[in-house]
């Protein structure tokens, strides 16, 4: 099983791109997304310092934009993806570089929202001095209590030893003050206070922008940030990213369900080494390929083609079916049993685990063709349960 994964803001360095644009189609295509995005990407990539790259207006779409155009290198047919990848997932701003891989949304769509979202974040985050700092080690419950006793949100919960804190810069020299036992605390440069409350005034404005944007369902399962489901109703994946930019990333629970789907390899696009990073420590056993400059791609590709078995969802169109969003027991709602014919927005059931209990809608009404499982059945992350046709469409 191979999952893709894009990194978050932070990741980038000065220079990152410069091997990547002496390809004549690297460069064409940058320029084609550096019009979308109204900014010049190429010398963003190349000759700016760590400072300009850092503006979240900058980084954000940086970052989306190399992820995609790397996807084209390794991936030049997406056919040959979908035959590949058993799943996708960003961290934060890279769920939208996940989301156009996975072809819920266009390069072109996932641009404008970067774009949008970059200047948005910026500006909330102006409004009041916020801050983020890394928690490296600790005790995970004593780390959490801390940073709820100061007033700060745990914006990043990365996996085992690394979680991030969040809020306003009085907060977090009182958490520096007195930090949890046995954890080391690292200010990030960073110009706010992500995926807390204060970017609320962010979200207003990409959700008004998301609402004209036309939408998928996924090719390729795509893992929530939220919290670590798979997700193949293309406007929930939407709106769980915008969402996303006032809330936790869940990147643990992303990490437990690419357990739960029997991940061998992580491949994480460039600027690579975060993501792949903390996948070694938190899936031992699970290969990992930082895909960080083009004459790495030969290489990338063997790594896809060990590790490669394809979408769970490629063989059927992905309209048509409904899949479980995590790990546990589905049990079938009972009116969902007697019926032949699902409304759009009908419960199927719920799948539960010893984390949560999930409720299974219907996104798209229609005449139900084959239970896929039955009452009772243990499922996985993306897991098809039911083949929908709409009705009269044989």
């Amino acid at each position: 099983m191979l999952v893709i994964v894009a990194p978050g803001q932070g990741a980038q360095t000065p220079g990152f791109l410069t091997p990547w644009l002496e390809d004549r189609v690297f460069a064409s295509r940058i320029d084609w997304l550096s019009a979308v995005a109204g900014l010049d990407l190429a010398h963003y990539g190349t000759e700016a310092d760590a400072d300009a790259i850092r503006e979240t207006q900058v980084a954000q779409p940086l970052l989306v934009a190399t992820g995609l155009i790397a996807a084209l290198e390794l991936f030049p047919h997406p056919m040959d993806a979908f035959e590949r990848v058993g799943a996708v997932a960003g961290h934060s701003v890279g769920e939208l570089a996940a989301a156009a891989g996975a072809r819920t949304i266009t390069a072109e769509q996932a641009m404008v929202l970067v774009r949008e979202r970059g200047v948005a974040m910026a500006r909330a985050a102006a409004t009041t001095p916020t801050g983020m700092t890394a928690v490296l080690g600790g005790d995970r419950d004593e780390v959490l209590a801390a940073i709820a006793q100061h007033g700060l949100t745990p914006a990043n919960d990365n996996g085992p030893g690394q979680i991030v804190a969040a809020g306003t810069m009085e907060q977090l020299a009182a958490f520096a003050e007195a930090p949890p036992a046995k954890a080391r605390l690292m200010p990030l440069k960073v110009a706010g206070a992500f995926h807390t409350e204060h970017m609320a005034p962010a979200v207003g404005h990409v959700a008004a922008l998301a609402r004209s944007v036309s939408v998928h369902d996924p090719r390729i399962p795509v893992i929530s940030n939220k919290d670590g489901h798979v997700i193949h109703d293309g406007a929930e994946v939407l709106r769980r990213i915008v969402g996303q930019i006032a809330n936790p990333v869940r990147w643990d629970l992303c990490l437990d369900t690419m357990s739960d789907l029997g991940v061998t390899g992580i491949l994480e696009m460039p600027p690579a080494g975060t993501l792949t990073g903390i996948a070694k420590r938190a899936l031992k056993g699970v290969e990992t390929f930082a895909l960080k400059t083009p004459d790495q791609l030969d290489d990338a590709r063997a790594f896809c083609d060990k590790h490669g078995e394809g979408s769970l969802m490629n063989t059927t169109p992905t309209w048509r079916m409904v899949v479980s969003p995590s790990k546990g027991t589905f049990h079938l709602d009972s009116a969902a049993a007697e019926t032949d014919v699902l409304e759009a927005g009908a419960t199927l059931g719920d799948v539960a685990s010893t984390r949560d209990r999930v409720v299974i809608k219907s996104a798209h009404g229609g005449e139900i063709v084959e239970w896929l499982v039955e009452d009772g059945d243990p499922v996985s992350p993306g897991q098809p349960l039911v083949r929908i046709h709409p009705v009269g469409s044989y």
